[in-house]
């Protein structure tokens, strides 16, 4: 009887083709095989996603390969699963979602275990009793297998360094018997060259126990599936994330470990390194992130589908991670808008993991200081476990939080600082302490924009509505958006008039201003822009940590998750900055970066303080952060969802149309709307089209549609059914955002 295989070809197209698995693939092709099958007058590599006896038409083509044949299937059969439902959910393509699962350094053929060669003695006695013959004629060689019978096997290139030996010489010695090469993998480690002092398990608090009593109950009987740890900042959750995947190893389980910044990502590996590779244990820790080379990418993915690597950290994409046997997936920082994928598929990892939990029967935990209203609300509705840990290790006191009215404050300066008296003061006070501080702002560059006082003239973006950003150690104007740039003019474009003003204010601007007010402090920046090339975020914050800089200037990388027992004040230079954007999330936002930010202070043995300096200080976001009284936010914001049905009392869905004619792309919009007010049932509501906040990005004109609805198949399963059949003009394209983070 014949078999037959749906495949999702490599193109994105939501639909499964059938093919005639042959009779001498039959033991080769399963369900996540990666084939290669002809399509129209190509051959084209796929995705196998179902195996049955019958086809869906006639005369089906036969598969012409398998891509790895003989090993086992590239995909596991979850994972498949996992793609299908995030192409229902984040309506997507098969396809698409699977790009996200199975990365393009495992699909590429080309893509393979990188090998040097090696040398070493064939026979080491009978080497020893050449030296004497070759003594009198071959000195060279007689160095070669000195130099090995020494040293043991060596790399090829290496024994030429050390011996001054040629290949040449190397060869004619394999051809007398002598020595053996051949060629051995290499393994890309990112950390392969650090070694990790190990650690000890730490005695855990009252709090901390009962909070890891809830996690290994998960653990051992699913029952509760999902728990949600609400810990204050420095309350010890890494510490119980560590305890409990010591339990889920024990007992033959692997595990996943996801932080929202690729930034956190060398401290974490630090410590579960410490903990785990260095242990006793000696389980090997794999790294998934955006920053390794496509080579570490690639060793790391296979040494986790071998079972080799038992625990995943990383960021995003990590959530997908082919760990045999999972058993624990833990979300560290939960609430972080950086989970969100900002292309196709626009997964939130968070909600991935969740629902990978549930199809692959294992623990999933969410940890967080300022948990998302989403989490907290399914915390509150008893669809997760809430535990809570209100107090700092070794009763630390939380830091105290102090509001600087910079309204008043530029009366009292008569003008604008970026300092405030008080600010200035504490800094000076840890100075004279040889403690740390950090400054944040979330904003990079040297001044927001640069404006003419003669005719007004403001740099913009040619291809975005935003203002072009300064940068003065290169001169440039920025768009932060596309990277358009341009050089910083000498006078106005517009009316040539030398007298050109740069407003407003960025963390250049700010470690600039920490150099002339401060001039003793050793200081240091970390933004996108500072660690943009491999390894620098890691070598700035090892400076900082070994104490060689006195004060951090950063944006958000530093705001979360990082351990310095040195810095015992924070100053947070423009609270307002989130507050000001048009989404219903602003304050939430807010909220959260403040304690964020905040619990970076007095982490170690001396108490830490904050500086806020604002210009609406009385904002209930600013408020509740400075009485670290996240229960107060929470009721008084989720009363404000409520009133006006956003998430989470619903779900939302929103269709950007964009194009580069401005009136085709609203014209579109307006006809999908149309559509999709025929289509959607009464409990759904739609608004727009509007042009979206950033009505311009990268050349294209942008409108948005929003659908609320408190079912979200449903309404997935009709934009799904809308979007498919919408025939677009040429040069207007659709994205389709389900559960946005960001209505930019």
């Amino acid at each position: 009887m014949p078999t037959f295989a749906k495949v999702a070809v490599d193109i994105a197209l939501d639909k499964e083709f059938d093919y005639l698995v042959p009779e001498e693939l039959a033991q080769s092709v399963h369900v996540g095989s990666r084939v290669r099958v002809p399509f129209g007058r190509r051959h084209l590599t796929g995705t196998v996603l179902g195996i049955g006896p019958t086809a869906g038409y006639a005369n089906c083509k036969p598969i012409a390969d398998v891509v790895g044949k003989g090993k086992t299937p590239t995909i596991d059969a979850p994972l498949i699963e996992l793609a299908k439902w995030m192409g229902r959910y984040y309506c997507c393509a098969n396809e698409v979602a699977l790009k996200a699962v199975l990365p393009d350094v495992v699909r590429k053929a080309e893509m393979s275990w990188k090998e040097k060669l090696h040398v070493h003695l064939a026979d080491a006695a009978k080497a020893k009793q050449a030296l004497p013959h070759l003594q009198r004629r071959a000195k060279a060689q007689v160095k070669v297998i000195e130099w090995l019978l020494a040293h043991g096997p060596s790399l090829l290139a290496k024994l030429v360094e050390q011996t001054h030996t040629s290949h040449a010489l190397l060869r004619k010695l394999e051809t007398t018997g002598l020595v053996a090469i051949a060629g051995q993998i290499v393994e890309r480690d990112p950390f392969g060259d650090e070694h990790f002092l190990p650690s000890k398990p730490l005695a855990l608090t009252a709090e901390q126990a009962a909070a890891l009593t809830v996690v290994l109950q998960s653990i051992d009987t699913l029952k509760p599936s999902v728990v949600l740890i609400h810990g204050v900042t420095g309350s010890g959750k890494t510490e119980i994330y560590l305890q409990a995947l010591d339990h889920a190893l024990r007992q033959g389980k692997g595990a996943i470990v996801l932080v929202p910044e690729i930034a956190l990502t060398p401290q974490t590996v630090e410590r579960f390194k410490a903990r785990f590779q260095s242990g006793e244990s000696k389980t090997r820790v794999a790294v998934l992130h955006s920053n390794l080379s496509a080579g570490e990418r690639h060793d790391e993915w296979h040494k986790i589908r071998q079972g080799e690597a038992r625990i995943v950290i990383g960021a995003r994409s990590a959530v997908f991670a082919p760990v045999q046997n999972l058993g624990l997936i833990v979300v560290d920082e939960e609430h972080e808008t950086t989970y969100k994928q900002d292309e196709a598929p626009r997964y939130n990892a968070r909600d991935v993991a969740v629902v990978r939990g549930q199809m692959q029967k294992c623990a999933v935990v969410l940890g967080s200081a300022t948990p998302s209203l989403e989490s907290s609300y399914n915390a509150h509705r008893k669809k997760y476990a809430l535990v809570k840990l209100t107090q700092r290790v070794d009763n630390r006191k939380m830091p105290l939080m102090r509001i600087v009215d910079m309204r008043q404050e530029a009366h009292r300066q008569k003008g604008v600082s970026v300092f405030s008296e008080r600010l200035k003061t504490a800094i000076n006070q840890r100075l004279d302490r040889s403690e740390q501080t950090i400054l944040f702002l979330n904003r990079r560059g040297f001044a927001t924009s640069m404006i003419c006082p003669g005719c007004g003239f403001v740099a913009k973006c040619p291809h975005c509505s935003v203002s072009l950003t300064y940068h003065k150690r290169a001169e440039q104007l920025l768009c932060h958006i596309c990277g358009h740039s341009d050089k910083a003019p000498p006078d106005c474009p517009q009316c040539h008039d030398p007298k050109i003003r740069y407003a407003g204010v960025g963390t250049e601007k700010i470690e600039r201003a920490v150099g002339a007010v401060f001039p003793k402090a050793r200081v240091a920046r970390m933004d996108s822009d500072t660690t943009a090339r491999k390894g620098e975020g890691r070598r700035i914050l090892g400076e900082f940590r070994r104490g060689d800089v006195d004060i951090l200037v950063g944006t958000q990388m530093i705001a979360k998750g990082l351990h310095f027992p040195r810095v015992t004040l924070v100053g947070i230079i423009y609270a307002d900055m989130a507050l000001h954007i048009p989404d219903f999330r602003a304050g939430e936002r807010t909220f959260q970066l403040l304690v964020q930010v905040a619990g970076r202070a007095g982490r170690g043995e001396v108490e830490g303080e904050v500086i806020v300096q604002t210009y609406t200080p009385f904002h209930p976001a600013v408020q509740h952060a400075r009485q670290h009284d996240f229960e107060g936010f929470y009721e008084q914001e989720i009363e404000f969802r409520q009133e006006l049905s956003y998430p989470p009392y619903t779900h939302m869905v929103c269709l950007t149309v964009q194009g580069r004619n401005e009136q085709k792309a609203q014209f579109s919009a307006e006809a999908l709307a149309k559509e999709l007010n025929q289509r959607l049932g009464e409990e759904a509501r739609l608004a727009g089209p509007t042009p979206a906040p950033l009505a311009k990005m990268k050349g294209f004109y942008r409108f948005q549609i929003m659908v609320r609805s408190e079912r979200i198949m449903p309404l997935t399963h009709t934009v799904r059914e809308v979007t498919d059949k919408l025939r677009l003009p040429d040069g207007i394209r659709l994205a389709v955002d389900v559960d946005p983070v960001s209505l930019m």
